[in-house]
């Protein structure tokens, strides 16, 4: 049986969990890319970082973009999640803040999640402090929408 989430049981989906699936276009073709991310309920925000690339140049060119979580249990048990929003790059102190953000929120998930304490992110975060920063950018939630099937 398929059931339509509401906004709110998908918010909580998109809350719990880091690995979703972006899509965006580039040249007139869809993509869809794995990325990692962090959701700030408080600002309806999905932070995420990236290196230069065809990903970023695309959606500076076209802020439209779509945003996927699927929780699968298995054939007959998901919970799917989708969101459409704009892309937005962040730069300098807006950029350390919300990196800094996003590096406790995902150290947070994955220790809930996974039972884990992992040093890697606080490496990462550190990164905020030099000249390597990662570039990072934020969907601006617009419309969420999720199904489920439970059988």
């Amino acid at each position: 049986m398929y059931t339509t989430l509401d906004e709110k049981a998908s918010l909580a989906i998109l809350k719990n969990d880091y690995l979703g699936h972006l899509s965006y276009i580039y040249q007139n073709r869809p993509f869809v890319v794995p990325i990692t991310y962090f959701y700030d309920a408080e600002r309806n925000v999905i932070i995420c970082y990236s290196a230069e690339g065809h990903k970023m140049n695309a959606m500076r060119k076209n802020n439209e973009v779509a945003f996927n979580i699927v929780d699968v249990d298995n054939l007959t048990k998901w919970k799917s999640v989708m969101v459409h929003g704009k892309f937005e790059q962040l730069f300098g102190s807006d950029a350390k803040s919300y990196l800094h953000v996003f590096s406790l929120g995902i150290k947070t998930l994955i220790a809930q999640k996974e039972l884990k304490e992992l040093s890697f992110i606080s490496e990462f975060s550190s990164k905020a402090i030099n000249e390597n920063i990662p570039m990072i950018f934020i969907i601006k939630v617009e419309e969420v929408t999720g199904k489920m099937r439970r059988d």
